[in-house]
């Protein structure tokens, strides 16, 4: 028995038990394997007379056994000798196709691509098999030869019988245990599964000797079991709708068929073609943390990663399709890449591809869009605010908010082309209810003035607006909050000038709330309502409403300053000052905790106490 020439139990473990976790992807590594060796042999037939062969008679063939409880994996390749069984299989890691496609680079062109340049995959068998032999026969020879070992003690290498070139790898498989069961990888329903999952858009017809079923009397039944061609890889001009959308719902388990479609067929330094499909609905778990977005990524069309998440942003975490390149360099295991960043340039190109597309739909079928919004819209807004502004650029054309003066669905940009020239900010109104927000009273004061105020709702909606902080020079100013910035300057000095004279008053209404708000002051912002509850600094009062609660939050970590805003023009502000003048501290106080519960109802807030809150109105009412 000879012995390996550089590797030990050890290394052979490793390779085993450490490079690949998943024992399947084993027919995945030998069918590539086979793949490569006839390509060689095609490649050969292209530059040497000599070596005329016919493309129907190349192919890959899976024969399971399970009486002797082995699975023959054969290649009409161009098989080896003697002495290339001894260089390509005694090393373990050296790779007789990465040695083929490094003396052939030029001639081997864009047809011809070797899927295994990594020299451990076909050690790959060992995770499943207690023996392998390998009779391969080269092509123009009339000798074959067997290689053959059951792990890292060694192997042996004698003459053997084929009747036509190419090479049998025979794997015999592991005794089944009560943890593993190695059989399972006998069952023709196995293997089917398994080339379809990994190898089905090999390029060469992979045949299936079912090992139950015959054709006829003695002749076991044969059946090519993968696609050969991938759809991705056809011109989308040879590809009908029905076509995309078939694959589509049966590859990503989809009752119906995509909102669009965007196939890329790209050359250069890096060559790659992808399908991506936007659904029209959303994943059932989408808004869930389980949930794994990512593309499928092959290479030469063997699958590598069933979703590989670097394809895709987050914010485009609902788009499904695949990705094939042949110039991915991947690790030894075919499970990781070398250099991620291939993946970044096919990354960035695809993000721009998509939002290109969403554009589309956007500005073709706005109908189609807003429906397609509602669905994933909150996806985009989110990206915004966690990438801390960084998606800004990418997201903010294709954002929805609702437009109150509108009553529907606008974008930014047409909120700013139906703006005032004069306008200087942006305005938001936020709560959790679309009607109870559009009837704030600083919303109706804001719409009086002449400018519209998107109304937002989803909980995420302020947070992505401080990520975008603004759009073409204007900043979004939320009613609730701060200055408005639409007062003349004779109002603001006449609210001032409030403050100054009733400064005792507001003192008075803040100490009857007892800490519950920060500061009491007149208000340039409502006209129809006595009070409103508003906020100052960076953090609003429904901001604050979010985060309080989210699980295990602490409701005293995030706090909004709290300021009661009252109407001068009100009749009720009037009967505070005759309250105040008189001395009448009670009513004074009882008009505090109304104005204030009446101020958080307006906002949506929910009332402290609200047996005291009917008692007190009772009390006005006597």
């Amino acid at each position: 028995m000879r012995k390996f020439k550089t590797e030990s139990q050890k290394l052979l473990d490793l390779m085993i038990n450490s490079i690949y976790t998943n024992r399947e992807i084993f027919l995945r590594e030998l069918v590539s394997n086979g793949s490569d060796a006839v390509d060689k042999l095609y490649l050969k037939s292209l530059t040497d007379s000599d070596a005329v062969v016919a493309k129907e008679a190349l192919g890959i063939s899976i024969t399971p056994n399970k009486d002797a409880r082995t699975i023959t994996i054969s290649d009409t390749g161009i098989g080896m000798t003697k002495d290339e069984l001894d260089k390509n299989l005694s090393t373990i890691a050296h790779s007789g196709s990465q040695e083929f496609k490094e003396a052939n680079a030029k001639e081997q062109g864009k047809d011809i691509d070797i899927i295994g340049q990594f020299g451990v995959g076909f050690y790959s068998a060992f995770m499943v098999a207690k023996n392998v032999k390998v009779i391969s026969r080269a092509f123009g020879s009339d000798e074959a030869w067997m290689w053959e070992s059951s792990g890292a003690e060694g192997y042996e290498i004698k003459p053997a019988t084929k009747d036509t070139w190419g090479t049998d790898v025979i794997l015999t498989l592991k005794d089944d245990t009560a943890d593993d069961k190695y059989s399972e990888f006998l069952e023709d329903w196995r293997i089917k599964g398994l080339v379809k999952k990994y190898s089905n858009y090999v390029r060469y017809p992979i045949r299936l000797i079912e090992s139950k079923e015959e054709d006829e009397p003695g002749k076991p039944k044969t059946e090519v079991i993968n696609s050969m061609v991938p759809i991705w890889k056809r011109k989308k001009s040879e590809v009908s709708d029905e076509d995309y959308a078939e694959f589509f719902k049966s590859n990503f388990h989809e009752t119906e068929g995509p909102l669009r479609t965007i196939s890329v067929h790209a050359e250069g330094a890096l060559s790659y073609d992808a399908l991506l499909f936007i659904p029209a609905k959303t994943a059932w778990n989408y808004y869930d943390r389980e949930f794994k977005k990512g593309l499928a990524l092959y290479s030469s069309g063997v699958m590598i990663m069933e979703k590989c998440e670097e394809l895709l942003p987050d914010c485009f975490g609902f788009v499904k399709g695949v990705v094939d390149s042949q110039d991915l360099s991947l690790n030894i295991s075919r499970e990781t890449l070398q250099h991620n960043n291939q993946l970044k340039v096919i990354a960035r190109r695809l993000e721009k591809k998509i939002k290109s597309e969403l554009v589309a739909l956007r500005d073709d079928d706005r109908t189609a869009y807003e429906a397609f919004f509602e669905q994933f819209g909150r996806a985009f807004k989110f990206g915004i605010y966690s990438s801390f502004g960084e998606k800004k650029e990418l997201l903010e054309d294709l954002l929805m908010f609702y437009s109150a003066r509108k009553q529907k669905l606008i974008t930014l940009a047409e909120y700013i082309e139906d703006a005032p020239q004069d306008q200087k900010s942006i305005y938001y109104a936020a709560g959790n209810d679309l009607d109870r927000v559009s009837k704030l009273p600083m919303v109706t004061t804001v719409l009086a003035k002449g400018y519209d105020v998107l109304l937002c709702t989803m909980d995420v909606d302020e947070f992505c607006l401080m990520g975008l902080r603004e759009y073409y020079g204007k900043q979004f100013r939320n009613v609730s909050s701060g200055n408005l910035d639409v007062e003349t300057e004779d109002e603001i000095d006449a609210a001032e000038a409030l403050d100054t004279e009733n400064a005792e008053l507001f003192t008075a209404l803040k100490d009857a709330l007892d800490g519950k708000i920060d500061k009491v002051r007149s208000s340039t912002r409502i006209t129809d309502a006595p009070a409103c509850l508003v906020s100052d600094g960076p953090l609003s009062l429904e901001m604050e409403r979010i985060l309080a609660n989210e699980p295990g939050a602490d409701p005293n970590m995030f706090k909004a300053v709290h300021i009661l805003e009252l109407s001068p023009s009100h009749p009720v502000f009037a009967a505070l000052q005759a309250a105040q003048e008189a001395g009448d501290g009670d009513k004074i106080a009882r008009y505090a905790k109304l104005l204030y519960n009446q101020a958080r109802l307006i906002e949506g807030l929910p009332i402290e106490d609200p047996i005291a809150f009917a008692r007190d109105i009772a009390a006005l009412m006597q």
